[in-house]
């Protein structure tokens, strides 16, 4: 590892006010109700996320640890030393830890996150657990152009995309992002993606929907957000969470259902609610092995290795940005 340096404050490139409010007016506005999953992780949200990747239900995260354990060294052996770590959605970056300890040549280590607070945590914690990592947060949206500090443009990129997150992304979406990565990342820069994977629902649906109802605070903490940002009115007695198993799309979507017909408002905006109307907040695609690697294919990536743990629950790809 590099010297030590002092505290760097995180870069800032999160969205504002008036984009949350625009978002949350358009998603409201339409005949099918959404809101963004991405307005989920304010300090509460990430939090509760948090709590939900220790919950029995919720296999992902345990499961990709393991493998991240057991690659480790594979990923090590590919990468270049005085390389630059990138994480796309960061949070608490505990995962990264088994990267970071294992990959000690490192230039430094770029979390990108919109929650500011997450970021702040995992910078202390991180900083304490491996004295002389150069760590330089990044506040913002990953789907945004992000430009790295002056003094890391030129050095060699390897790029995590851990906790499926790239499953909440139509496919489509998900190609596009994977390319715009790459070509972020650069030329036969490498990617490191976490993938959950089709299984059988009555698996995915508790992971979704836990038994004592993190889950569904997590999923009604963006109606809270809105009342407290946005002056929203929302009853959160009035609105419960559902998630359901999308066969055809072969993925998990998360609803928050208005329990009775009501009236809501945002700002100066109205919107009414019949009884069992849905706001639809998050998808999570799941994929086949082959099936992501096609797509990673489509987007110009070459799967170097993949691993997957003995149940195939999930699964991660080392992929390199070859485009053609």
């Amino acid at each position: 590892m590099t010297s030590s340096l002092k505290h760097r404050p995180a870069i800032a490139t999160s969205p504002d006010k008036m984009e949350f409010a625009a978002d949350v007016i358009h998603g409201l506005s339409q005949a099918s109700k959404s809101l963004s999953c991405r307005w989920f992780y304010d300090a509460k949200g990430s939090d509760l996320f948090e709590q939900i990747t220790e919950l029995p239900e919720y296999y992902p995260t345990r499961t990709e640890t393991r493998i991240l354990q057991d690659c480790a060294p594979a990923i090590v052996a590919r990468t270049e030393p005085g390389s630059v770590l990138v994480e796309y959605g960061s949070g608490s970056s505990r995962k990264t830890e088994i990267l970071l300890s294992a990959l000690n040549k490192l230039a430094a280590y770029v979390p990108i996150d919109v929650s500011e607070a997450a970021l702040e945590d995992a910078r202390i914690r991180l900083s304490a657990k491996i004295p002389g990592l150069r760590i330089f947060p990044v506040v913002g949206d990953f789907l945004a152009e992000i430009d790295l500090p002056a003094s890391l443009r030129q050095k060699p990129r390897l790029g995590f995309f851990p906790g499926s997150t790239i499953g909440n992304l139509t496919r489509d979406a998900a190609q596009g992002l994977l390319h715009t990565m790459g070509e972020r990342l650069g030329p036969q820069s490498r990617l490191i993606v976490g993938v959950d994977l089709i299984k059988d629902p009555a698996i995915l649906i508790p992971a979704y929907d836990d038994a004592v109802g993190v889950t569904a605070d997590f999923n009604l903490n963006v109606l809270e957000r809105i009342n407290r940002e946005l002056s929203g009115t929302f009853d959160l007695d009035a609105f419960k969470h559902r998630a359901i198993w999308n066969a055809t799309q072969s993925r998990i979507e998360m609803h928050l259902e208005s329990r009775r017909q009501q009236t809501v408002k945002v700002l100066d905006r109205t919107f009414d609610f019949a009884a069992g109307e849905r706001i639809h907040t998050e998808n999570s695609h799941k994929y086949s092995l082959d099936g992501f690697t096609e797509l990673a294919g489509k987007a110009g990536f070459e799967t170097l290795e993949r691993w997957t743990d003995a149940n195939t629950l999930f699964s991660v790809h080392d992929l390199r940005f070859n485009p053609r």
